[in-house]
């Protein structure tokens, strides 16, 4: 949605308010072409139920699994993202959503739970990351008291909260960034919907397109949304999932993924550049912009009809819509409306219920005009710096790219307990300045406990216009016991990615209609890792020393020790009682023999 100008994202957003009103469900589909041969896709569902009937588990369209754990665990508001990848903001722009509906790498989970008690929000805290665990196929029950924080500044609650229960809500916060997204979790994730992803737009959602994107997310967003005049509220669950799809990757058969190297006669070269012909070199032309493709081709099918959409209404709440320029060539199926939106590079479309839908963009290289992309706000990234197994640092890099207005944001850090930060040593600078402007206005910092929580630290901080800010601190990595450290521990550690709140202000950066969030990196911190090897060497002599060791006692114990002379004569014995009983066998086997022969001579005269 970023992609649409300000004052028609404020329109959809009153949009949705107004179908979250109503008990029902709704879904859409935007589509955007982005430089580098790739494309954006955002499915967004939308399904709510009335309070009354959430209490009284009487579901329709909310899906009854998830309302019962809710009700269980006595959420009242619950934000759920499966992330991978990395979003490319120098040559994507802003994320989707302003990044509200954007996660951490791996799984990140946050939710306003209501109890009398911290202790008693904990509890149903594990609860609910345990029931939802099995709902999703993840591991979200490794959620402890070691990767759970409760943010002050950073998250808000985004639905509509009576008065008198906010001092019972608790908000909790944690995060797997070790977890790897996979189909195991999409599947769950369709099942919530009322037409299982048979129908509508998630009929294209497959695990093999969607997780091999560049960039994907899922999300899972649900609050109580209140009309303005009343408090008859609804439940409303919002279910998105963005990904970045290259295009020429997409359009690889199936039945032959394997990529190969392209021939020469086919190769695009920039002949500008002065090494063209130079040892056979090629620079790659950067592909063009509007390159051709179809729903068929990117992800392997066309839509399947609609699912229970209404497709009444503006044209924004169209099932499909596409940002293209107006000049820009689009093939449809028979039967479907399409619809332009002369403010913006905007277009839906009203799909044929029951039919299957297509979508076809031909390549049109004589087509200069480009949507622009919206510049993000700030730009973060997060690093490693140091060296050695016993202490380290890490530096944030904050850039302001507004040459005219200031960005203040919240900073929030959630670190493992093993990663012991040194506050004393936190610097936050411009760069560029000598001045010691201040740019951090508040701190928020609970110190982590060994093996029972991490470490906790919030930053309310303001970034000058055309500026960037370095903000780095060290720490000391702690040492484990063997028993802690994970079966790939020579890989290393995941550190959380740090999540960055914008605040809206009269001078920060137009456009801010709601919360904006960003988010770095995850990183990977190497801790000092013991040979394991060792502990198997050690096993392996010990147990041979032990066997010999064991073998001669035993032998002491129980063998029989004698002179030489009674080993002598007790061996002439022996052979003597054997040899005596050997001729004995003989002759008696000798004597019925013969007697056996004398019988036979008897009969034989008679």
């Amino acid at each position: 949605m970023h992609l649409l100008p300000y004052s028609l994202l404020a329109l959809w957003l009153s949009l949705v308010q107004v179908v979250y009103s109503a008990v029902g469900y709704d879904e859409q589909l935007i589509l955007q072409p982005l430089p580098s041969s790739s494309l954006l896709a955002s499915f967004n569902f939308r399904s709510n139920a009335t309070q009354t009937s959430f209490q009284q588990h009487h579901f329709s369209y909310f899906p009854r699994s998830l309302g019962q754990i809710l009700e269980h665990t006595k959420t009242r508001e619950l934000h759920l993202r499966f992330s991978s990848g990395r979003w490319d903001a120098e040559s994507w722009g802003a994320k989707p959503w302003e990044g509200a509906k954007e996660g951490g790498t791996g799984v990140e989970i946050w939710a306003w739970l209501e109890a009398e008690t911290p202790d008693e929000a904990f509890a149903r805290w594990i609860t609910l990351n345990h029931a939802l665990s099995g709902l999703f196929c993840a591991s979200m029950n490794f959620i402890d008291s070691t990767k759970t924080i409760r943010p002050v500044m950073t998250f808000k609650p985004q639905g509509d909260h009576h008065e008198n229960d906010m001092p019972y809500l608790h908000l909790l916060h944690g995060t797997l960034p070790h977890e790897v997204v996979c189909t195991e979790n999409l599947t769950p994730f369709l099942k919530l919907l009322p037409c299982k992803g048979k129908a509508g737009i998630a009929s294209l959602l497959d695990g093999h397109k969607l997780f091999d994107a560049s960039w994907q997310s899922m999300s899972i967003d649900v609050q109580p949304l209140c009309p303005a005049d009343s408090w008859d509220c609804v439940v409303a669950m919002d279910q998105t999932v963005d990904m970045v799809l290259d295009i020429e990757r997409s359009k690889r058969p199936r039945d032959n993924p394997i990529p190969r190297p392209i021939p020469r006669d086919e190769l695009q070269c920039d002949t500008s550049k002065p090494y063209h012909l130079m040892n056979d070199a090629c620079f790659p032309v950067e592909p063009a912009y509007h390159r051709p493709w179809s729903l068929t081709e990117i992800f392997g099918r066309p839509i399947k009809g609609t699912c229970l959409s209404k497709q009444i209404g503006p044209v924004e709440s169209r099932p499909v819509c596409l940002t293209v320029p107006h000049d820009r060539t689009v093939f449809s199926s028979t039967g479907v409306i399409e619809h332009k939106l002369e403010s913006a590079n905007y277009r839906c479309f009203t799909l044929n219920e029951t039919a299957d839908f297509e979508l076809i963009l031909p390549e049109q290289n004589d087509l200069q005009a480009r949507v622009e992309l919206t510049q993000p706000p700030l730009y973060a990234e997060r690093s490693f710096t140091g060296h050695g197994q016993e202490r380290g640092g890490v530096q944030a890099l904050l850039t302001n790219p507004s040459s005219t207005s200031a960005v203040e944001f919240i900073y929030l850090e959630s670190l493992p307990w093993f990663m012991r930060p040194y506050i004393h040593t936190l610097k936050a600078r411009i760069a560029g300045r000598s001045s010691n402007e201040e740019v951090v206005k508040d701190i928020y910092y609970r110190p982590a406990v060994d093996r029972y929580r991490g470490t906790h630290l919030e930053l309310r901080m303001i970034v000058p216009p055309a500026s960037r800010v370095s903000l780095s601190y060290s720490f000391e990595k702690a040492i484990l016991r063997y028993t802690e450290y994970p079966p790939d521990a020579n890989r290393g550690f995941d550190v959380p990615p740090a999540v960055i709140r914008l605040l809206p202000s009269n001078d920060t950066t137009e456009g801010l209609s709601r919360t904006t969030y960003l988010r770095t990196t995850s990183l990977l911190l190497p801790l000092p890792t013991p040979d394991f090897s060792m502990p198997y060497n050690v096993i392996i002599l010990t147990s041979t020393v032990m066997a010999l060791a064991f073998g001669f006692i035993f032998n002491l114990l129980v063998r029989r020790f004698v002179s030489a002379e009674e080993a002598g004569a007790t061996g002439l014995a022996k052979l003597k009682v054997r040899l005596v009983e050997g001729v004995t066998k003989i002759r008696t086997r000798i004597l019925a023999v013969l007697k056996g022969r004398d019988k036979d001579r008897e009969k034989k005269d008679q």
